[in-house]
């Protein structure tokens, strides 16, 4: 059996692929941008501030979990989210990494 398209690429690379294709959505930058900006973890007031349905919100912080930026708890029928902060530092430090790395040697 061939090997898939992403076995060709090393581990920092399909994280990137990952990290980029989660955070390409601008509806997601602006849930992060609005939880991050907040003082408390953030319930039902997303779909206001944001402005998109709730099922669609919901899609999106799902995604948003699933690569661990953001933590969600339960208080009662509401889940709260907050930026988990290790792994907001963890993201910072490969996209620096990565950013400081690429295009150094550019014409």
């Amino acid at each position: 059996m061939g090997i898939t398209k992403t076995q060709i690429f090393d581990t920092t690379q399909n994280e990137l692929a990952v990290l980029f294709k989660v955070l390409g959505h601008p509806a997601r930058i602006a849930i992060l941008q609005y939880i991050g900006g907040q003082n408390a973890c953030i319930c039902n007031d997303i779909v206001e501030e944001i402005g998109l349905a709730q099922p669609t919100i919901s899609q999106h912080l799902k995604e948003l979990k699933r690569i661990g930026i953001i933590e969600g708890e339960i208080e009662g029928n509401k889940v709260c989210y907050c930026i988990a902060q290790d792994r907001w530092k963890e993201i910072q430090s490969v996209l620096n990494n990565f950013f400081n790395e690429a295009g150094i040697h550019c014409c």
